[in-house]
C-alpha cells in the first residue's frame, strides 16, 4: 500500500541514508546547499496529520516547511504553534482571489490580514499558492497587480525556485504522476522529466542516486494514512476528483 505513515518513513529514511541535506524553504532561498531536499507540505486539510509528519521529521532531526490556509479546516492554532516548535517552517497556504471571487483589491486586503494573524502566531517569511482546482480563479494572479515582497516575503515556491535545477515532485491528486490531473500545481524547467507512480518508485531511484541534488517535495498528509478506513476513503474521494479534474478543469 502506497501514501501509508509507513511509506512516508521509508522515503525518508532512504533520503537520510543517501546523506542528503534537509532545509526549509527558507533556508533555501537564504543559502541553499549543493545536496539539498526541501520538505513542503500543504496543509489543506486534517491538520493533525500534518503534525503527524512535522514529528516524524523532528525525530529524524530534519526540517520541513507547511503552509496552513486560513480556512477552520486547516487553522488550527495549537498545531500551528507546535510545528513550529518543533523546528519547522510555517507559511501561509494563501487562497485570496478565491475567497474574494476574483476582486484583487479585496484579495491583498485578505491577504494581508491573514498574513498579519498567523504572524502572531509564528514567525512567517514564505507564502504558497493553495491551487483552489474546483476555482476559475489562480491566486497568482494577485501578484500581477501586487508584490509580496512589500510584506516582507521572501520567497513562494512558483516564483522564486530555478526547477532547470530543481526537480519537484509532488502528490498532487495522491498520484506522483498527476500531471494530467493537476489543475495548478505545476512547474516549468529541465528538471521536470523524472516520471514516478508510487512511493516506493522514488525510493529506488534515490537508493540508487538516479535523481538530481536539489529536490522539493511537496506532501499533502491529509492523504497519508496507516488507517484503512481513513486510507480507503481518501483513495476514492481523490480518483474521483482527478477524473473531475481532468476532464473539466485541466487545460489540455
Amino acid at each position: 500500500m502506497d501514501f501509508t505513515i509507513d511509506s512516508y518513513r521509508k522515503l525518508v529514511a532512504a533520503l537520510i541514508a543517501q546523506n542528503c541535506k534537509f532545509q526549509t524553504f527558507e533556508a533555501f532561498l537564504s543559502a541553499p546547499l549543493k545536496n539539498s531536499i526541501v520538505l513542503r507540505h500543504d496543509v489543506d486539510l486534517l491538520p493533525q496529520n500534518s503534525l503527524a509528519f512535522a514529528r516524524i521529521q523532528h525525530g529524524y532531526g530534519i526540517k520541513g516547511v507547511y503552509y496552513f490556509r486560513a480556512v477552520p479546516e486547516s487553522w488550527d492554532e495549537k498545531i500551528i504553534l507546535e510545528v513550529a516548535a518543533l523546528g519547522h517552517e510555517v507559511g501561509y497556504h494563501y487562497e485570496c482571489l478565491t475567497t474574494c471571487g476574483g476582486d484583487v483589491s479585496k484579495a491583498i486586503v485578505d491577504f494581508s490580514e491573514n498574513l498579519e494573524k498567523l504572524r502572531k502566531l509564528v514567525p512567517v517569511s514564505t507564502i504558497c499558492m493553495h491551487g483552489s482546482p474546483l476555482s476559475k480563479y489562480d491566486s497568482k494572479g494577485l501578484w500581477k497587480t501586487y508584490s509580496y515582497q512589500d510584506f516582507g516575503i521572501i520567497g513562494e515556491p512558483y516564483f522564486d525556485v530555478d526547477f532547470n535545477q530543481v526537480l519537484y515532485l509532488t502528490d498532487t491528486g495522491r498520484r506522483w504522476d498527476g500531471e494530467q490531473v493537476s489543475v495548478r500545481d505545476k512547474v516549468n524547467g529541465r528538471q521536470t522529466n523524472h516520471h514516478f507512480k508510487s512511493t516506493g518508485d522514488i525510493i529506488q531511484a534515490v537508493m540508487k542516486n538516479q535523481l538530481p541534488n536539489q529536490i522539493m517535495f511537496t506532501f499533502h498528509p491529509q492523504r497519508w494514512s496507516n488507517q484503512p478506513v481513513a486510507w480507503l476513503k481518501e483513495l476514492l474521494l481523490q480518483n474521483t476528483k482527478n477524473i473531475i479534474k481532468k476532464y473539466f478543469f485541466v487545460k489540455k
